[in-house]
């Protein structure tokens, strides 16, 4: 098969799904245009997932290693509030994989695009040794209200959506629901255009852990926190999986104490967590004592 044959397949595949207004046009020319309406910003985020770091072939069915990618960077828009609009799908592959298996992995990319209402509208093909895949996603917003990681303040409640630490159990186990998360995460856009009408204080995505989500979010709004002793932990995670865990998806936010903020947003259950205080930037404690930051770090 050839690069254009593919590049066919993924049109035709496209084609049949959901397509964003916005995107004037699409896979075929060397860019695609898209067209933002008066009174929009625009959010964009890139996520990589990478063979061997993020998934093995022996593991992960292509399906489940193009709906993961693209949830990656879906959450993040969720996190800003955001709208999806389009996205660009870059993908590397070794060579036996450049038929069935590539296929597979837009075919599990489609059907959550397809779901989450974003429109595939290019990318790029190559091959490598090892499959790399580079997605980058766009969403909208109105103009001024996306939300963002530094406006945490002092006496803000600090929320989570759904549960904790069923990513990284699944992880551990490889059986289950809780494996079946690790594969097939949600990213939780109907939560985060909640949020966003809201007014929230400030959010971001849990993808790296709680513990060290958190802190990167107290550092953006130079405050500190402090945990309640209770977590919404998912049935059969440890007290360490739901806080260093990582791949959870779901949203961290904050809101004034005065705010009342639903038990349940976009489908998902929503827990208090915590509070925000004064004190040293990033700073997180639990039941009084200093919580280290001990989540993924590609780089630690």
């Amino acid at each position: 098969m050839t690069e254009t044959d593919i590049v066919r397949h993924i049109r035709s595949l496209a084609e049949g799904g959901y397509r964003a207004k916005a995107v004037v046009r699409g896979i075929g020319d060397d860019c695609a245009v898209v067209r933002p309406e008066p009174g929009e910003d625009f959010v964009f985020t890139t996520d990589f997932v990478l063979q061997d770091r993020h998934f093995t072939l022996d593991t992960h069915k292509a399906g489940n290693v193009g709906h993961k990618a693209l949830a990656r960077s879906l959450s993040d828009l969720a996190a800003m509030g955001s709208e999806p609009v389009f996205c660009l799908v870059s993908l590397a592959v070794p060579e036996e994989l450049s038929g069935k298996w590539t296929a597979r992995f837009y075919e599990g990319l489609l059907a959550l695009a397809n779901r989450c209402k974003i429109t595939l509208a290019g990318g790029d093909l190559s091959r490598f040794d090892k499959v790399i895949v580079d997605v980058m996603c766009c969403g909208r917003v109105p103009k001024g209200r996306a939300l963002l990681r530094s406006g945490a303040k002092p006496g803000d409640s600090i929320y989570v959506t759904g549960e904790l630490g069923a990513s990284a159990l699944g992880f551990a186990t490889r059986r289950g629901r809780a494996w079946n998360r690790h594969l097939r995460p949600e990213p939780r856009i109907e939560a985060g255009l909640a949020l966003r009408k809201l007014r929230v204080s400030a959010a971001m995505d849990l993808s790296d852990g709680l513990s060290l989500d958190l802190h990167r979010l107290c550092l953006e709004s130079a405050v500190r926190a402090e945990l309640l002793p209770t977590l919404p932990i998912a049935k059969g995670a440890s007290e360490s999986q739901a806080l260093n865990g990582g791949e959870d998806y779901e949203l961290v936010f904050t809101a004034a104490a005065k705010k009342k903020i639903p038990a349940r947003l976009g489908g998902v259950a929503v827990t208090r967590i915590g509070f925000i205080t004064d004190g040293s930037p990033g700073e997180i404690t639990r039941n009084g004592q200093p919580l280290k930051p001990a989540g993924f770090d590609h780089f630690r």
